[in-house]
């Protein structure tokens, strides 16, 4: 069983999320592949990811593929005994788009996967790690289904539910409502899992939520509906388990009928400050989940926030610290096994499962970090609000 969030419980918190490039031996898809061409075939390890670079869900995959690039930039500067070669395919946020990108990167020669970085892609390409003895630790696909009954197969980012129960508990603690509306996405595992678990953790909590309505693809323009039930039965929280897209329009059209109650919402709608046509000054006052905080002090998120605006021009995302701590974890785990590049992706496999369910790493997204058998990682979420335009810690 899923062990639950260790810190969840501790006063003041919050968290968090939905990719990277081969070096010169590169697949047939070698537009979405960079990475150091001096790193030799055979010299270093391969790792391989899927992600949506292009379509509407491009925002994650190319935030998953430029934090994992970077780290692996580092780590093959530094000339050490650990070298990657890292290649990300595009899977558009498709599952069988993910599988056959997967099944380039086994003929790439993958001997390391950080799976998919959306849920649902994940999902399926999870079933090919399983059976091909591949190791995988996604940065940011969190659905239960993702990791489950596969031994190596592990995340970076929160499980949905997980998600849900520190929203409810957060949301409690901080007294920030007592009448709550929760407007979801009931064709999507991400938001269904999410809204599950809040509104079982926010009946032993007491919240009282007093509207609960869904959405789907084909309804995800038009949000008055929702946005009426919530306002005329004096809902003065809206929880959002979404992604940012239609929380846009959600907070769009809230500000167009006049309804000012506060936003709530997770790891999903981070970029939703950097949407092209959105006007950030409806996010002001919003609070999200989280596990990274861009304008962080600590000297490791500055220099890795530095290198991100220089080398992408913007500021990097919670989806792309956890694909950045996803490359140095495992290099921290191969360092402790004592692994060399010319191993098979099985006996990969079996050393890589004996580390993370016994190693401690820290990074950008969380010090302590730990993991279960079951592949779900354990750390402290934060919460984060947006003023004037920026993610400021709660």
């Amino acid at each position: 069983m899923k062990k639950t969030l260790s810190m969840l419980l501790a006063g003041a918190m919050l968290a968090t999320a939905l990719t990277g490039c081969g070096g010169s031996a590169s697949s047939s898809s070698d537009s979405q592949n960079s990475g150091s061409d001096s790193t030799a075939s055979g010299t270093a390890f391969k790792i391989g990811g899927t992600g949506p670079l292009t379509g509407a869900a491009a925002i994650y995959g190319n935030a998953c593929k430029n934090g994992a690039q970077i780290a692996v930039d580092e780590i093959n500067a530094e000339g050490g005994d650990i070298q990657f070669e890292l290649n990300y395919q595009d899977d558009e946020h498709d599952a069988e788009k993910a599988v056959n990108a997967y099944n380039t990167l086994k003929d790439w020669g993958m001997q390391l996967s950080l799976g998919s970085v959306t849920s649902k892609p994940c999902e399926a390409t999870a079933a090919e790690n399983y059976s091909d003895r591949i190791f995988a630790l996604t940065p940011s696909a969190s659905t239960v289904a993702v990791t489950a009954d596969k031994d190596n197969v592990f995340q970076m980012c929160f499980v949905d539910p997980n998600q849900g129960t520190a929203s409810a508990q957060y949301i409690a603690e901080q007294k920030l409502g007592t009448k709550v509306a929760i407007i979801w996405k009931n064709d999507d595992v991400y938001s269904t899992g999410i809204h599950d678990k809040f509104v079982e953790e926010a009946k032993t909590k007491g919240l009282q939520v007093v509207s609960d309505n869904t959405f789907t693809d084909a309804s995800a323009n038009d949000f008055s509906v929702q946005l009426n039930d919530a306002k005329s039965k004096g809902a003065d929280l809206v929880f959002l388990p979404m992604y940012y897209q239609p929380a846009s329009l959600i907070l769009t059209q809230a500000n167009s009928m006049g309804y000012k109650p506060k936003f709530f919402g997770v790891d999903g709608m981070d970029g939703i400050l950097t949407m092209e046509g959105f006007d950030p000054k409806l996010a002001e006052g919003v609070m999200l989940l989280t596990p990274f905080n861009a304008d962080a002090t600590d000297e490791k998120t500055v220099s890795f926030v530095k290198k991100y605006k220089e080398q992408f021009g913007e500021t990097p995302n919670q989806f792309a610290a956890d694909a950045y701590d996803c490359v140095y974890a495992y290099k921290q785990a191969l360092e402790n096994a004592g692994a060399t590049p010319d191993m098979s992706a099985e006996d990969l496999c079996d050393k890589m499962i004996e580390q993370f369910t016994s190693m401690t790493f820290d990074g950008l997204t969380g010090e302590g970090m730990t993991w279960d058998e079951t592949g779900a990682v354990s750390k402290s979420p934060k919460g984060m609000v947006i003023e004037n335009g920026a993610y400021v810690g709660m």
